[in-house]
């Protein structure tokens, strides 16, 4: 039996006044990022403008600006989220821990330094903030939280819950209604029962997703979730996006990221397109009679889409014909359309001469992947995220119908292209999200079963913290992704959201898998093991839809615009 001073002691694992506690945090957090945006901002500013040059310049402080406000907006997410939990009377000892341990965490981590990657460490001196500015982080609140709130006992007791409810969908009350719930609890089952089993197996063999799973996938709604119902799909909200994309990611990011394309797609010709094209492609992408494929990157070009050199010249029968190269082409071989991102002004050198075109081609087959007249293509092998596989192209006098130049204008094509990147990088946060739960199920069940020393991994502290990490991470990343669909859903401008859920959950899922990993030992570097695949899967992440540099780059123009 344990004395009263033990019982004392787990009874305070959850700290008193817990919700006061970190709302009394916020005040302090947002005075010192409007500090640092404006410590930031003086190294950055010449002649009254915000200057590109000493943004690169003093990319590190800029760049540390971001991970600082997405620290800030992470933890205001997991506040309201809190909040929501404790008057639906949700607020359970799991919820409680998680959302102490986050704050303890990101707060000590903003007091000491903020882990941008494995390397780099953002300190608030770096951001040009002096001691004075610091001690905006020394409230008797915040220091609390940085000394009990993520506490060995407590990460402990979160993992000792975890056990409790093994199976369960996720670790701890998401704060979505229950339509979006429901849809959860679909695709989870589906990915359980067609995806799970097959996902490891087809990343050995490097295979294509059968065209069985994108057919049934069709059939559940998933390529016309947010299309608008009169072009035949469901017009539901970036939300429910956002729930599927991280169900189908945690059975395989592959099949996860199948719908990519055609919410790229779609929200490009929703945007940006003629009512006739509207009615002709919307349709046959929300039923999947169509595959689209993204057709942007080029060799040498990267993240720096202004610079791209395909040229598009229009004939006298006003169709087109493209010349050129492109790289990082997901899907290609089978897709029947791509968005084809391309030059139709020569005299240009940025983004102004470029136009988007849905361009047609005949999806092709193992022997002769691409048949279409005019462009030509090979495969490039990649560590993870196979079940599409990834193309080089080439075009050669490639045709496209005039009619098929999107919104039938010249020169749009980089501002249509903008316009879809917040949802892109929602998406894409969602995905991340799903790859982390991923890793978190395999490294458990793991750290279960496997024994060491007469006992399961799991019941070593190291093993059991890395696993409350996740959880606990995996939790913040979902809520800020979360707020930034539903700022989307309501029509507000979410860009900044967007980018921080993309940079958060990228970070997150490739700690969860690396952390997975570890738990592994040896182990997890066999290829026979599952958390092998999700680390390569999960590496990419930080890479596609904006790399986590460009990420933060662009965040940080926006605060301190």
């Amino acid at each position: 039996m344990a004395h009263d001073g033990q019982d004392l002691q787990m009874k305070q694992i959850v700290l008193p006044d817990l919700l006061t506690l970190t709302a009394a945090t916020l005040g302090p957090l947002d005075q010192l990022l409007e500090t640092a945006r404006g410590a930031v901002r003086d190294l950055v500013t010449a002649d009254g403008r915000v200057s590109g040059a000493l943004v690169e310049q003093h990319q590190t402080a800029a760049h540390g600006l971001s991970w600082l406000a997405t620290y800030v907006y992470s933890l205001r997410q997991m506040q309201n989220w809190a909040e929501r939990m404790q008057s639906e009377g949700k607020f359970n000892e799991m919820e409680q821990l998680i959302h102490q341990i986050a704050f303890g965490e990101y707060l000590a981590q903003m007091r000491g330094g903020i882990q941008m990657n494995q390397g780099e460490i953002i300190r608030l001196n770096d951001l040009g903030l002096d001691a004075s500015a610091q001690s905006l982080l020394d409230s008797a609140e915040i220091t609390t939280l940085c000394q009990a709130g993520n506490s060995a006992a407590a990460r402990t007791r979160l993992v000792e819950l975890m056990q409790e409810q093994a199976g369960s969908v996720m670790f701890g009350a998401s704060g979505l209604d229950e339509e979006l719930e429901m849809i959860r609890d679909q695709f989870r089952r589906y990915a359980l029962e067609k995806v799970e089993p097959f996902a490891h197996e087809w990343h050995l063999k490097d295979e294509l997703i059968p065209i069985e799973i994108i057919n049934e996938l069709a059939e559940m709604g998933v390529f016309g979730l947010t299309i608008p119902e009169e072009f035949g799909g469901f017009g539901l909200s970036k939300a429910s996006m956002c729930v599927v994309s991280e169900e189908l990611s945690r059975g395989y990011i592959g099949v996860g990221s199948l719908g990519t394309r055609s919410e790229i797609a779609a929200e490009l010709i929703i945007a940006g397109g003629t009512d006739e094209q509207k009615a002709n492609w919307l349709p046959k992408i929300a039923s999947a009679e169509i595959l689209p494929t993204a057709v942007f990157t080029e060799p040498n070009t990267g993240s720096d889409l202004g610079s791209l050199r395909t040229r598009a010249v229009k004939n006298a029968d006003g169709d087109y014909e493209v010349t050129g190269n492109k790289t990082w082409i997901t899907h290609a071989a089978r897709t029947h359309v791509m968005t084809l991102l391309a030059r139709t002004n020569p005299d240009t050198t940025d983004h102004r001469g470029l136009s988007m075109f849905l361009a047609e081609k005949t999806p092709g087959t193992d022997e002769n992947p691409f048949p279409t007249e005019g462009m030509t293509g090979g495969e490039i092998e990649v560590l993870g995220y196979r079940g599409m596989k990834e193309y080089e192209l080439g075009f050669d006098g490639f045709k496209v119908k005039g009619e098929n130049l999107l919104g039938g204008e010249e020169g749009k094509g980089f501002k249509q292209l903008m316009e879809t990147f917040e949802s892109a990088r929602i998406q894409t946060a969602a995905r991340a999200i799903g790859v982390a739960q991923s890793a978190l199920d395999i490294a458990m069940q793991y750290a279960q079963d496997r024994k060491q020393f007469g006992k399961s991994l799991i019941n070593f502290p190291r093993v059991s913290s890395k696993l409350a990490m996740m959880a606990v991470e995996i939790m913040v990343a979902r809520q800020l992704t979360y707020f930034s669909a539903w700022e989307k859903d309501n029509g507000h401008r979410c860009d900044l959201e967007a980018g921080m859920a993309k940079l958060l959950g990228a970070r997150v899922a490739w700690a969860a898998a690396d952390n997975g990993l570890q738990i592994h030992g040896g182990n997890g570097f066999a290829l026979e093991y599952k958390i092998s695949r999700v680390l390569c899967d999960a590496r990419i992440l930080n890479i596609f839809e904006g790399a986590a540099e460009i990420q933060a780059q662009v965040i940080a123009r926006r605060l301190l615009a």
